[in-house]
């Protein structure tokens, strides 16, 4: 199995947040885990909100947990509101949070990790969690 090294997130986290600046976003708290669920890179910008660190965790956490990007983990949550709860309270401390903004790293067929983006809207969060994977070569699943 590839792995994600730590020069692949620290790419992916630089990129995201170059490109919240590029938009105006508001500031952003940056997360990126292996395929194990090792944090490799995390940043948050200064003026970002009180927990958006945590918020990122879950997000990108709910990801790997379930095996799924943050548009589909929201879908779901929108259908299976009980399923996504009771998995949510299985998953523990790193918490899983159901919205756009987690999205699933590939390389190739490989889950390799997840990056889990919060601060501005879920969507905002996404494009840059996108343009992060995108410019680490490697190819992003939110599902949409």
């Amino acid at each position: 199995m590839p792995d994600l090294t730590l020069s692949s997130a620290q790419t992916i986290v630089a990129t995201a947040l170059r490109t919240a600046r590029e938009h105006s976003l508001k500031p952003l708290a940056v997360v990126v885990y292996d395929a194990r669920g090792a944090l490799k890179a995390m940043a948050s910008e200064d003026g970002t909100s009180l927990r958006r660190a945590e918020v990122a965790m879950g997000k990108a956490n709910g990801c790997l947990a379930l095996g799924l990007g943050g548009r589909a983990i929201h879908k779901r949550a929108e259908e299976q509101a009980y399923f996504v709860a009771a998995v949510s309270h299985l998953v523990g401390p790193a918490a899983m949070v159901p919205v756009p903004g987690g999205v699933l790293i590939r390389d190739g067929a490989e889950v390799i990790g997840a990056v889990g983006i919060s601060g501005d809207t879920s969507d905002n969060d996404e494009l840059c969690a996108l343009a992060g994977i995108e410019a680490a070569g490697f190819t992003a699943q939110t599902g949409a």
